[in-house]
């Protein structure tokens, strides 16, 4: 029959990623990131150094047959309820806020393609000269294909933080989970840094995070999270193979679910 059919290298990885895949108890998720986690140790801005980091750990997941979205907040550029308490019209604020984001994910996407994971960033304000325009159906084919995608421009509304853009991309592409990479490994019942004794939750239910206000997310996304039965996973993005350890149900973090 002549010489094997040429298979592309992302492929070929994805597949054999099937089978250590049944290592990770989730098959698709959406990761969360703060603006703030690219800043690394600069005081504003990209780190490329830190953007790199990240790309590693992604890949790491992907390669094992984790179906990845992103969603990339913009702290670090810009932020528009700050911007809208200076004295900007709000909306308008906002919408500067979602330009920014989009500025996060073209960074993200050029290191994930740097380490050779195959990657799509699509926005929810029509760009088409710098990335693709939100399609729910296109998106879930991209994961499919094994490509990480990228969602940026947060909702396309203003009055709605990145968390609720999160929160919305996950139910809408049906993930198993949604992870949240933050600065400390969980949430606490007071603020780490602040307080050593500060006790962290292992596990938590939607509505003490709400009624107790614990500032994980904000309140719609984690309305949007339990309407949908779609856990958070608070973890921290400083540990080495934190996003690994935490899809394998090793690593330190604090689950969020109804109880």
């Amino acid at each position: 029959m002549g010489a094997n059919p040429y298979y592309p290298r992302q492929v070929i990885n994805h597949l054999l990623g099937i089978f250590v895949a049944e290592a990770y108890k989730h098959k698709r998720v959406l990761l969360k990131l703060s603006g703030e986690a690219l800043m690394g140790d600069k005081p504003y801005g990209i780190d490329t150094a830190m953007t790199s980091r990240i790309a590693g750990e992604v890949k790491e997941a992907h390669e094992k047959g984790l179906q990845i979205a992103l969603v990339i907040g913009a702290g670090n550029i810009f932020r528009g309820l700050s911007a809208a308490a200076g004295g900007i019209e709000r909306s308008t604020a906002d919408y500067m806020g979602m330009l920014a984001t989009v500025m996060n994910a073209l960074a993200m996407q050029s290191a994930l393609e740097q380490v050779g994971v195959d990657t799509r960033v699509q926005s929810a304000i029509p760009m088409q000269t710098v990335c693709e325009s939100y399609i729910r159906r296109r998106a879930v084919r991209h994961m499919e294909k094994g490509r990480v995608v990228i969602f940026a421009a947060g909702t396309g509304n203003p009055y709605f933080t990145t968390d609720t853009a999160a929160a919305l991309r996950a139910a809408e592409m049906e993930c198993d989970a949604l992870l949240k990479g933050t600065q400390v490994d969980g949430v606490y019942d007071s603020d780490p840094k602040k307080n050593p004794d500060a006790a962290r939750f292992e596990t938590l239910s939607y509505h003490k995070v709400l009624t107790d206000d614990l500032k994980v997310m904000d309140a719609a996304a984690i309305t949007l999270m339990r309407e949908n039965k779609i856990p958070i996973i608070v973890f921290s993005l400083h540990e080495k193979g934190g996003f690994d350890k935490v899809m394998r149900g090793e690593g330190t973090c604090t689950t969020i679910e109804s109880q």
